[in-house]
């Protein structure tokens, strides 16, 4: 009798416990929802705006006119306004190279680090994770002198060069890398593969999903990169998308709130397209890359 009673008193104290404390979980979980819908709100209330005044009239925008019909004149008008397909090619040849550069620097420094032992691996590998803490911004100073030594100034070349080196790529392909079985590395060296052979055969195939979401972030950090274009271009022969952008919304150019945001549009169209069509690669590659 006694013993029954002193066993059941510990149970009814936890569901005790557990129920007093269930509103308290649920009312944060309410205010966890409410917070990241407003968050998501003002985060895509400029796009929204955006995509309303490219299809209504500068004044039907403005006032918000509901009533007012969609019209497609902006978008022509911001078309014939500048040389678009010119910026589109010098903003896709930018961001292959850098692409192409980082993939190819990344990928040797990343199978080094996951791969090999060398004096001073450790203390290397920290000086390179150290870049992610520099602000690009910081080194455009020093980056234009030497741009200009080597002759890239306005040139897609010298665009794209301070970005090949990528610190986050480097350290993305070595924690992949580190995550691939050693056997499927010693299977290849036993049918006569070199290191490059092992590479490129073994590693690579098995890491695409990373480098998909690799690419992924590459191609939107440059396509919407502005400063340093804007600094190293000098003709619209070179300049790309964000830079003859900001020329076509300037003041002096006449400001049109309608027809700027229908070229805006036009110029994150390719990025949202990927984006949604590669999300879910996009999301998955980053779990199975390994940061920890």
């Amino acid at each position: 009798m006694n013993t029954a009673t002193i066993n059941a008193s510990p149970v009814t104290g936890n569901n005790a416990a557990t129920t007093s404390s269930a509103p308290g979980e649920r009312l944060w979980n309410i205010v966890d929802t409410i917070g990241a819908w407003s968050l998501a709100l003002v985060w895509i209330a400029p796009l929204l705006f955006a995509l309303w005044a490219a299809f209504h009239t500068s004044n039907a925008a403005l006032a918000l006119d509901w009533r007012a019909p969609l019209i497609l004149q902006n978008f022509r008008d911001a078309w014939q306004s500048a040389p678009w397909l010119r910026y589109f090619f010098n903003t896709f040849v930018l961001v292959s190279l850098i692409l192409i550069g980082q993939f190819t620097l990344c990928t040797l420094a990343g199978f080094a680090f996951a791969r090999f032992q060398f004096v001073g691996k450790n203390l290397l590998f920290v000086l390179v994770l150290l870049q992610l803490f520099v602000l690009p911004e910081i080194l455009i100073v020093e980056n234009y002198a030497m741009v200009t030594r080597l002759g890239m100034f306005d040139t897609p070349l010298g665009m794209a060069v301070p970005y090949m080196a990528s610190a986050f790529g480097i350290f993305l392909l070595r924690q992949a890398f580190m995550q691939i079985p050693r056997e499927l590395e010693e299977a290849a060296r036993i049918e006569g593969c070199g290191w490059f052979g092992v590479l490129w055969r073994v590693y690579v195939p098995a890491a695409k999903p990373v480098y998909l979401a690799y690419a992924l972030v590459s191609v939107a950090t440059h396509w919407n990169n502005f400063l340093w274009p804007l600094i190293v271009t000098n003709s619209p022969m070179t300049r790309p998308l964000t830079v003859g952008l900001s020329l076509f919304g300037a003041p002096e150019s006449g400001v049109n709130i309608s027809i700027i945001s229908a070229a805006t549009l036009v110029a994150i169209a390719p990025l949202m397209i990927g984006f949604l069509v590669f999300q879910r690669q996009f999301i998955q590659a980053f779990l199975r890359a390994g940061i920890r």
